[in-house]
């Protein structure tokens, strides 16, 4: 049955609401759906708000209006449509019911609260100021501007912005509520790995606001429905239901029951008529919290977007800055003095007392947290490395992993085992796939399916992420942004480019987040050229911050799953071979880390190197051999950390004394004039494959040690 939680103080709508429900159930013989009715006149089992804090919320309110009008008429940018429309949840969700430190920001049981709907950030950077953050108000003045801490969309803190309380990097619609599917199931984790009948760690919510643009976009869709199907009933949406969009009112696109789409996912569902109505927001909130029946919910609050400026409220003016003509006037008529960027002391003073009582809950967590720490000495230590963003070191990790057999074997294989070795040495490692688990090799024995039915369970390490591979990006984003675990997941290279918004994000965001993504190249063979990627290696080559590893063999995958695996600065892929490769026998996981070496050194006179990567490396090597003692080969694992090494490590493997210079690489050719320069030559696949056995489509197309040696030899 649906549940549908009337708001209303009109007893002729309640009345009216009561009969249809009993209509129903006489004329069908079936039981009528569950009707809740909230009011505050009738229910007296209603959560009670004491009118001096309605009014102290109701003054924040109108106070965070004012620092959003005037942050956003002196950047002359911004949005000030949520902002204002969404104040009275800012003022309950800051005011009331989120738990949180504002001393202490990274506090790891804290709730979290995410502006998926980013383009509001002085939402956001309002409430963060008034609940006490570390955002003085000559931030929150200086809004959009260079250096400054309140940039135009919400930033994770890195190592260009340290806001405190941005909890995830948003603005692209739809990701930030899916980065929260991946917080909940973060905290879930972490709440079964830890938690004990003795001392509860982790007990937190995640709190999200979106618009009718997040709920528009697809990966919303799959995030939510992950979220509903995992059981993650520590995640509140709230819904700015405002009914516009950014070119017209939202009717002109959309016409779904957003309620009955989200309770037909499995969530519970909470309508409120009037979305300014502190109480009412409050009691759902609360609602929310104590839910423990397996659904997330959403609160959708129907708003008035811009309210406060009559001249745009309502209308798709209000969503940017076209009410900033008509801010002075909508300052007085909230009541705000003449001086800008006004907060009452009797505000500062509300929230200083809430601070305080925050506090004191803080306080008592960290006596129960010592407690547990004494009693669990080893479950201490692995939730402390992970709270101190601590991995094994590189030598470490690449000592705990054994040599490989020797046999041929595609890297997905090779990586089938070091996986579960990264594993053991990394217990907050986790894994996943976008249903393919089977072709991707990426499983961890032993660790168990993250979940709550079908004999999974919260503490599982091995996440099934259905056929979304957007909504996983994001998801592995959340828990990235969770702050203890480090998320890698799998899926066909070919279908990144699903991803690479998330990926985007992940690389601004310096996420360490692992992508494991296989089947690389036209290798793939008979799927034919739907699934055989040719440019997507160099498209993720294309984005700062993110490493892209392609092994050539197991070695060089043991040294790219290290790198991957502890690396705190950003995300990294692998790349992966579907079809058996060679062990050359001239790789080192060691020197995969630097990113480009020396795998075949000349004999001879410098005459000619040959740089190669993944697959083709192993014919490299067998055409050097083919054409004499002058060849060097370099293999070029990835570009990336090649490029960040010495000029002088650089020099010595590609030295500026040997110009004659060929690239080889199952893929296009451009990104290798970079080191081949414009007279070198690169061996590519400057085309879409075609469907047939691998070993033929690579033949066809060039990529042989026969071919390798032929053009070697024109070109010299």
């Amino acid at each position: 049955g649906r549940h549908r939680v009337v708001r209303s103080c009109d007893l002729a709508a309640i009345m009216k609401c009561a009969a249809i429900a009993l209509a129903l159930q006489g004329a069908t013989g079936l039981v009528a759906p569950r009707l809740t009715v909230k009011s505050s006149a009738l229910n007296a089992a209603t959560l009670e708000v004491a009118p001096a804090t309605s009014e102290a919320l109701q003054t924040a309110a109108n106070e965070a209006r004012g620092l959003a009008m005037d942050s956003i008429a002196a950047a002359k940018s911004g949005h000030l449509g949520l902002p204002l429309g969404a104040a009275e949840m800012g003022a309950v969700l800051f005011g009331q019911s989120m738990t949180f430190n504002p001393d202490d920001p990274t506090w790891v049981n804290r709730d979290r609260f995410v502006l998926s709907a980013g383009h509001g950030s002085m939402f956001l950077y309002s409430w963060l100021h008034l609940a006490g953050y570390d955002i003085p108000k000559d931030e929150v003045a200086n809004f959009r501007q260079h250096h400054s801490a309140t940039p135009g969309h919400p930033e994770f803190p890195n190592s260009e912005h340290t806001t405190p309380g941005i909890e995830a990097t948003t603005g692209p619609l739809g990701a930030g509520i899916s980065n929260c599917a991946g917080l909940a199931a973060a905290s879930k984790m972490s709440a079964a790995m830890f938690n004990t009948p003795e001392h509860t760690i982790f007990d937190n919510h995640i709190f999200c606001m979106v618009g009718d643009g997040c709920l528009q976009e697809g990966v919303s869709a799959e995030a939510s429905c992950f979220a509903a199907h995992e059981k993650l009933d520590n995640l509140i949406v709230l819904y700015d239901a405002n009914d516009v969009t950014l070119d017209k009112m939202a009717e002109f696109t959309q016409s779904e029951d957003v309620g009955a789409r989200y309770e037909a996912y499995g969530w519970d569902v909470i309508t409120l008529t009037d979305g300014h109505d502190l109480k009412a927001i409050y009691e759902a909130i609360e609602e929310a919290k104590a839910n423990d029946n397996g659904k997330p919910t959403m609160i959708i609050a129907k708003t008035e977007i811009g309210r406060g400026i009559d001249e745009v409220a309502g209308t798709n003016a209000a969503h940017g800055e076209a009410g900033v003509a008509y801010v002075d006037e909508a300052r007085k008529n909230l009541g705000l003095p003449a001086d800008k960027w006004h907060v009452s002391d009797d505000t500062y003073k509300f929230f200083a007392d809430r601070k305080a009582a925050q506090k004191a809950s803080y306080d008592a967590w960290q006596a129960t947290y010592k407690a547990w720490q004494s009693a669990n000495p080893d479950q201490a230590k692995i939730l402390q490395d992970g709270i101190d963003g601590k991995t094994p070191s590189e030598a470490e990790l690449l000592k705990a992993i054994p040599k490989g057999s020797g046999d041929a074997e595609a890297t997905r294989i090779s990586g089938s085992a070091i996986i579960n070795d990264i594993a053991a040495a990394m217990p907050l490692y986790i894994s996943g796939s976008a249903d393919l688990h089977g072709s991707n090799k990426n499983y961890i024995k032993g660790a168990g399916d993250f979940g709550a039915d079908f004999g999974k369970s919260y503490k599982g390490r091995n996440v099934y992420y259905g056929i979304r591979e957007h909504a996983m990006g994001c998801i592995m984003n959340g828990f990235a942004y969770y702050g203890l675990f480090r998320p890698s997941g799998a899926t066909f290279l070919v279908f990144a480019d699903y991803m690479r918004a998330a990926v985007r994000i992940a690389a601004l965001a310096e996420l360490p987040v692992s992508y494991i993504w296989t089947h690389d190249s036209i290798g793939v063979g008979e799927d034919g050229p739907t699934h055989q990627p040719v440019e997507t290696v160099s498209g993720l080559r294309a984005f700062p911050n993110l490493d892209v590893f392609r092994p050539a063999d197991y070695e060089e995958t043991a040294g790219a799953y290290v790198g991957a695996a502890v690396r705190t600065d950003g995300p990294t892929a692998l790349i992966l071979s579907r079809q058996n490769l060679d062990q050359t026998g001239t790789t080192s996981r060691e020197d995969t880390l630097k990113g480009g070496y020396v795998a075949v050194k000349e004999t001879g006179d410098l005459k000619c190197i040959i740089i190669a990567t993944g697959s083709e490396l192993q014919h490299a090597v067998a055409a050097a051999k083919q054409i004499g003692g002058g060849v060097r080969v370099v293999s070029m694992p990835c570009m990336e950390r090649f490029d960040r090494q010495s000029d002088a490590y650089k020099a010595e493997v590609l030295p500026d004394s040997c110009r004659k210079r060929v690239a080889m690489e199952a893929g296009v050719s451009t990104m290798w004039y970079k080191y081949v320069g414009l007279d070198g030559k690169v061996i590519g696949v400057d085309r879409f494959g075609f469907s047939a056995p691998g070993d033929i489509v690579m033949s066809e197309l060039g990529m042989t040690a026969d071919n390798c040696a032929k053009e070697v030899k024109a070109y010299m």
